[in-house]
């Protein structure tokens, strides 16, 4: 089998991040191999980290084949940033899914000291993705309010993508008679709704949904698609929010690294996601099949089904646990599979 000693690190990897919650090589070297030593652990990963590539479409359509392989699929496209000293770490992201199963599918780190994403930027990442997915499958492109500007949406309406996206409310509505107004001249009261079917924002014509809210803010949704409910497809977007907080604070501390490296952090996320996408995929089959999540008097889950993953998977690594398990078993297979198919497309460069 090929990259054997790869596809071991990957899957060692993955559990010792889901061990730690903590991408610091340090402490996921504790959760390594306990055949070695600790500061071996740690050499192993940094020579992984330095010398090895990793094809970032190849990932994507690994990561694709954890979704269903039929129907429309939602991509949400947003960015993160945080400082580590006087480096300044800024990944813009797109995932996709259905419903709440959603799952990173290609990223960059931008290297413009923590500023907005450019039209170029989001274009090329959003290029990415159709080819990756197939434009027929794309049913939904979400954004909030960075990601305005003429030539990216005049580029998602060219690409026949059905898009939602949330506009600052100093953007001027401009109607077909040449009338313009800015939202807050709309007279809106606090919870009050207004929509128009044929409206030019930015350029481009389209749809625009909007909502007063309190202390004088607006929900100002501005797409093609679903004027009576853009609301509702535009409330999907908070997927990736969660996706962020759960390879951040909430899952596997991402803001915790020491790495400056553009390229190794990129792959760390890339891990990272590998991580995460494997606990979202047990917690989903878990709760539908085996231990479904209680809810509370609310009606919401009592914990997420990324969480509910994490942990079953953390009690299923335990020494005390039998690998003979029906969760186990399927647990070791999924990560098998994945390591093998990121290892089988890896390319190793040395370097130095």
């Amino acid at each position: 089998m090929r990259h054997l000693s790869r596809q071991k690190f990957i899957a060692q990897f993955i559990i010792g991040l889901i061990k730690s919650r903590n991408v610091q090589f340090g402490e996921v070297a504790h959760h390594l191999n306990d055949e070695v030593k600790v500061a071996s652990n740690e050499t192993r990963i940094q020579d992984f980290f330095r010398e090895v590539s990793l094809d970032y479409g190849l990932l994507a359509h690994l990561l694709l084949r954890l979704l269903p392989a039929t129907g429309k699929l939602r991509l949400c496209v947003d960015r993160t940033e945080w400082d580590f000293g006087q480096c300044q770490v800024n990944i813009l992201l797109v995932t996709v899914g259905q419903g709440a199963f959603q799952l990173p599918l290609y990223w960059e780190l931008l290297d413009n000291r923590s500023g907005n994403s450019s039209a170029a930027d989001r274009i090329a990442l959003l290029q990415t993705c159709v080819r990756v997915l197939g434009k027929h499958r794309i049913g939904l492109v979400l954004g909030d309010r960075e990601f305005v500007g003429h030539v990216w949406l005049k580029w998602l309406k060219d690409n026949g993508l059905n898009f939602v996206m949330r506009l600052p409310k100093h953007h001027q509505l401009t109607f077909a008679n040449g009338r313009r107004v800015a939202v807050p001249d709309l007279g809106l009261a606090a919870g009050q709704v207004r929509r128009f079917a044929q409206v030019q924002l930015d350029g481009v014509w389209g749809q625009v949904w909007v909502k007063a809210l309190a202390e004088g803010d607006f929900l100002f949704l501005f797409g093609n698609v679903g004027l009576p409910y853009m609301d509702q497809l535009y409330a999907k977007r908070w997927t990736i929010e969660q996706c962020f907080q759960n390879l951040k604070g909430r899952g596997f501390n991402l803001e915790a690294s020491h790495l400056r490296c553009r390229q190794k952090l990129r792959k760390l996320v890339a891990l990272v996601s590998l991580a995460y996408a494997l606990c979202l995929s047990v917690g989903t089959v878990a709760h539908a099949k085996r231990a479904p999540i209680k809810r509370k008097n609310h009606g919401y889950r009592a914990t997420s089904l990324s969480r509910h993953g994490l942990n079953i998977l953390r009690q299923l690594t335990r020494p005390v646990t039998s690998p003979h398990e029906p969760m186990a078993r399927m647990v070791d297979a999924l990560l098998r599979w994945i390591s093998w198919k990121v290892a089988r497309y890896q390319v190793t460069k040395i370097v130095g």
